[in-house]
C-alpha cells in the first residue's frame, strides 16, 4: 500500500530537501520513452533509509527556502503506476485514442474532438456512472464525434478555493495527495478499461508523471498558459496539448504558448523514480489553441475566430482550434453551452475546418454547489466548481450535433 512519510518535520525545509536529495541518488531509472531524460544525480550513496544517515542537520543552513513548517515525501510516480498498473490493452487503447485525436487536429479524420465532462472530478463513483453514459453515447455518434471525457482533477483557482481531487480528494482540507493521486489512476484505468479516451488540464507539472500515461488530450488552462515552465514541460508531453487564452481573453497569450511548446526545451525535472533530473523535450508537433473567451467578451463567434485565424497565420501555426462552450464564451451560465455549441457547429458545417473540436462542461446533474463542511449533504453528481449542464440535456446537444453533421 503506497503511504506518505515525514521527512524531518522539526527541522528546516533546506536540511529536509538535503536528506530527500541524498535518498534520491540512490535511486536507478528508466528513460522514458516520450522524453529524452538526462539524471542530474549519480552517485552510490550507502543503501541506508533517512533515519540512519549520520548527517548533522542541525548544523545545515538555518536559511531555509521555503517558509513551510513540513515537507512529507511522497512516492515517486513509478511506485504508483506499480500499485495501480495499466494493462498492455489499456495502454495501447490510449495510444490510439491520441493518434485519434492528432489525426482530427490534422485534418486527416473529418470528424470533430468533442471534450465533455464534468468542470472537475470530485466524486469517483458519480464519475464512473457518467463515464458509462458517455461512452454508450460515443458509439452512438461516433461517425462526427470523437468523445473524449473531461477527467479534470486539478483546478487552477483565481485566488482561493478548492484545489481540486489530486489535492484535497475527501473535501476537508486534509490535502491527502497521495490518496487524490490513487484515486485519480484507478478512475482513469476505468475510462482505459470501457475504452473511453480521457482528457485533463495539467496545473503541476509533476502531475502528468502520475496520470499522464493514461490521458489522450491535455490542455494548459487560461491562468498558465503565459507560464515558462508549463510552456516547457507542455513540450515534452506524449499527447497532444491545447493552450487557452488567457481570462482577459488575449490570444497573443495561446499563440505563444503553442510556439514554444512546438520548440525543444531542456529545463529541470523529476524521472520515474522521483530523482531531480534534466529534461530534454522534443516539442510537442502536436500544440494548439483552445478558444475559452474573457472577462470582456466571448471569442467564439465567427469574426472572433477568423481574428485568431489570422494572428496563426501571421505566426505560421498550423489552424486547427478547439472552442470551449463553457467559462466565458457562455458567461459562466450552463445552459448558454448550447448556443455556443451550434453557433460553432455550423461555422464547421458552412466551411470552416479549421475549427477542430469543442468542449462542452457536463455533469448527470446541471448547475453546481458550494463545499460543504458537512460533505454528506453535498448534492450526488453537482459539480463543485463551475456550473455543469446535465447529463439530459448533453445527450439531447450531442444527438442533435450529430444530425447537424450528418
Amino acid at each position: 500500500m503506497i503511504t506518505p512519510y515525514c521527512i524531518f518535520q522539526n527541522l528546516s525545509i533546506t536540511s529536509s530537501v538535503v536528506a530527500l536529495l541524498i535518498l534520491l541518488m540512490n535511486h536507478k531509472f528508466e528513460v522514458n520513452n516520450d522524453l529524452n531524460v538526462e539524471v542530474c544525480y549519480d552517485r552510490n550513496f550507502p543503501n541506508e533509509s533517512l533515519s540512519d544517515l549520520k548527517l548533522d542537520f542541525l548544523n545545515m543552513s538555518k536559511n531555509s527556502t521555503f517558509n513551510a513548517p513540513q515537507i512529507e515525501s511522497i512516492p515517486p510516480p513509478g511506485a504508483f503506476r506499480q500499485e495501480f498498473p495499466a494493462t498492455t490493452k489499456q495502454l495501447d487503447f490510449v495510444l490510439k485514442s491520441r493518434q485519434l485525436v492528432t489525426n482530427i487536429l490534422n485534418g486527416f479524420d473529418k470528424r470533430l474532438l468533442l471534450i465533455v465532462g464534468p468542470c472537475s472530478i470530485h466524486d469517483t463513483k458519480a464519475a464512473e456512472e457518467y463515464a458509462t453514459k458517455l461512452h454508450h453515447l460515443s458509439k452512438d455518434v461516433s461517425q462526427s464525434f470523437l468523445i473524449v471525457m473531461r477527467t479534470y482533477f486539478e483546478k487552477p483557482r483565481t485566488s482561493l478555493g478548492w484545489k481540486g481531487m489530486i489535492y484535497d480528494p475527501h473535501l476537508n482540507g486534509s490535502n491527502n495527495i497521495v490518496a487524490g493521486i490513487s484515486q485519480a489512476r484507478k478512475l482513469l484505468l476505468y475510462l482505459a478499461d470501457i475504452e473511453l479516451p480521457a482528457a485533463t488540464e495539467f496545473l503541476d507539472p509533476v502531475t502528468s508523471h502520475y496520470i499522464g500515461d493514461l490521458i489522450s488530450w491535455a490542455c494548459i488552462g487560461a491562468r498558465t498558459a503565459e507560464s515558462q515552465i508549463h510552456r516547457q514541460f507542455a513540450s515534452g508531453l506524449p499527447m497532444p496539448v491545447a493552450f487557452k487564452n488567457s481570462t482577459t481573453g488575449n490570444i497573443d497569450v495561446a499563440i505563444n504558448g503553442v510556439l514554444a511548446a512546438l520548440s525543444p526545451h531542456t529545463f529541470f525535472g523529476i524521472d520515474d523514480m522521483g530523482q531531480i533530473s534534466i529534461i530534454r523535450t522534443k516539442g510537442n508537433v502536436n500544440a494548439h489553441i483552445a478558444l475559452r473567451g474573457g472577462e470582456n467578451s466571448p471569442n467564439y463567434d465567427e469574426a472572433s475566430i477568423k481574428r485568431t485565424l489570422n494572428l496563426m497565420k501571421r505566426n505560421s501555426l498550423a489552424e486547427r482550434i478547439i472552442v470551449d462552450c463553457s467559462h466565458d464564451n457562455s458567461c459562466r451560465r450552463h445552459e448558454e453551452q448550447e448556443v455556443v455549441f451550434e453557433s460553432v457547429l455550423k461555422q464547421f458545417i458552412d466551411g470552416n475546418h479549421a475549427i477542430r473540436g469543442l468542449s462542452v462542461e457536463s455533469h448527470l446533474f446541471g448547475g453546481s454547489q458550494q463545499i460543504s463542511a458537512d460533505t454528506s449533504a453535498l448534492q450526488y453528481a453537482v459539480s463543485l466548481t463551475d456550473p455543469c449542464l446535465d447529463w439530459d440535456n448533453t445527450e439531447r446537444l450531442i444527438r442533435r450535433g450529430a444530425k447537424m453533421m450528418s
